[in-house]
C-alpha cells in the first residue's frame, strides 16, 4: 500500500509539472500603428484599471480622481503616474496592491506621452 501511495503521489508530482514560464503570460500585442490617444487607447485602460479608487470622489485613499482626460494627463505630467504603474516595487505599484499592469497597456500609455498627450 506504501508502495502504491509512493507512486501516485510522484506520478501526481511530475504530472503538475508544466513547461510554461512566466513570459508566456505576457501579452505580446504590439502597439498600434497610430498615434495613442486618450479617447482611442488610454481611457479605457484607466476606466478598467484605476477607477476601483481614482473615481469620482476618490475612494480608499487615492489622492485625485482620473475620469477625465485633464484628470489623467495631470496625473502624466505632475504625479509619476507612468512611473507608478511602471516600478517592479509592488509595494508602490499602482493599481494599489498589484498585480501590476500588463507591459503592453504601460506601453500604451508611456507612447501616449510621447505622442504628445492627444485627447
Amino acid at each position: 500500500m506504501k508502495k502504491l501511495i509512493c507512486i501516485l503521489t510522484v506520478f501526481i508530482i511530475f504530472n503538475s509539472c508544466s513547461e510554461t514560464s512566466p513570459d508566456d503570460f505576457i501579452d505580446s500585442t504590439p502597439l498600434p500603428n497610430e498615434d495613442i490617444t486618450y479617447t482611442g487607447h488610454v481611457k479605457s485602460i484607466i476606466d478598467n484599471n484605476c477607477l476601483n479608487c481614482h473615481s469620482m470622489p476618490p475612494e480608499n485613499v487615492a489622492p485625485m480622481a482620473l475620469v477625465t482626460y485633464n484628470q489623467v494627463k495631470q496625473a502624466v505630467q505632475g504625479r509619476d503616474l507612468i512611473g507608478l504603474i511602471s516600478t517592479q516595487d509592488l509595494s508602490e505599484v499602482m493599481p494599489l496592491g498589484g498585480p501590476r499592469l500588463p507591459q503592453n497597456l504601460i506601453d500604451i500609455i508611456v507612447q501616449w506621452e510621447i505622442d504628445g498627450l492627444i485627447e
